[in-house]
């Protein structure tokens, strides 16, 4: 079995492209969005990024348990349909609360929670999914791309997000 084995089975390798576009795409909205308190919002204060960021990932501790019981009872495929629609709604929203110059601190909060509440449950159901998109004998090889995938974007994504700060500013 060779390393990307798993990218041979056509569902799994349009799997690994779109989770990894998608969480390219959320790390750069977590930055961006730590960015635009930090030095937009809150005059630079650490305590806000803190909150903001504490907002983000909080329900991840809290709720990834129950999570991973949801997702052992509902159609996976449709789950992450409305947690993929759930986050793709709130990086539009707050983007358009930037864009027309109405964003404040308190509206960040509520959507760093939101995402934070979304992820909660995305990411239980991501990890349980692969199961379902390659024979048993691959699945680990699929895992550990997965993983792979999900800590490159972890990588990327921040990255991207720097260089478009640069480039277009923080909001």
């Amino acid at each position: 079995m060779s390393t990307f084995d798993s990218l041979r089975f056509f569902n799994y390798r349009m799997w690994f492209a779109g989770a990894l576009v998608a969480n390219v795409g959320t790390w750069m909205q977590r930055v961006a969005q730590d960015w635009l308190v930090l030095t937009v919002l809150s005059d630079e204060s650490g305590v806000a990024v803190g909150i903001t960021t504490a907002l983000q990932f909080a329900p991840v501790l809290a709720l990834s348990p129950y999570a991973g019981l949801l997702a052992d009872r509902v159609d996976r495929r449709k789950l992450l349909i409305a947690t993929q629609a759930g986050q793709g709604v709130l990086a539009a929203g707050l983007g358009l609360l930037v864009l027309v110059g109405n964003a404040q601190l308190w509206q960040v909060y509520v959507f760093a929670l939101l995402l934070g509440c979304v992820t909660a449950i995305d990411g239980p159901v991501r990890q349980t999914f692969v199961a379902e998109l390659v024979p048993q004998d691959r699945l680990a090889n699929a895992v550990g791309l997965n993983s792979a995938s999900f800590n490159a974007a972890r990588l990327v994504g921040p990255g991207v997000a720097g260089l478009l700060i640069a480039w277009v500013g923080p909001g």
